[in-house]
């Protein structure tokens, strides 16, 4: 199994939708989140401003914060690997680091021609 670690700027609190005015970017990040661990990913998300320790613990995190200050932040990793840095990405960009299909992907209808018989369409 997978392990997506989430080292996130300074917030509120852990998953920074709170407030009068949540930002959209990090509510659709959080469901994201969840999609993956519906599929058996397992997630840990860490905030600066709650779990400093984690961000010197992990040697690449720490190495990133040292050359670009929380302005690197977010940081997103994959087993250990670094995947993205000051942005959260998307569903299909965690899926493809994951070698999952997306649920927008599997959404999408499979080609199977107009409908109409061999020889026949309209």
């Amino acid at each position: 199994m997978s392990t997506v670690k989430i080292f996130d700027p300074p917030m509120c609190c852990s998953s920074g939708v709170c407030g009068p005015d949540p930002d959209i970017a990090l509510a659709r990040f959080s469901a994201d989140l969840q999609w993956l661990q519906s599929q058996g990913v397992a997630v840990q998300r860490f905030t600066l401003s709650q779990q400093p320790e984690k961000f010197t613990t992990e040697p690449k995190v720490l190495q990133a914060v040292h050359a670009g200050g929380t302005g690197a932040l977010p940081i997103v990793m994959v087993d250990d690997q670094i995947i993205a840095e000051r942005q959260y990405p998307s569903r299909e960009q965690l899926a493809s680091k994951l070698g999952l299909m997306s649920a927008t992907a599997s959404a999408l209808p499979k080609a199977v021609g107009c409908g109409c018989k061999p020889g026949t369409c309209c």
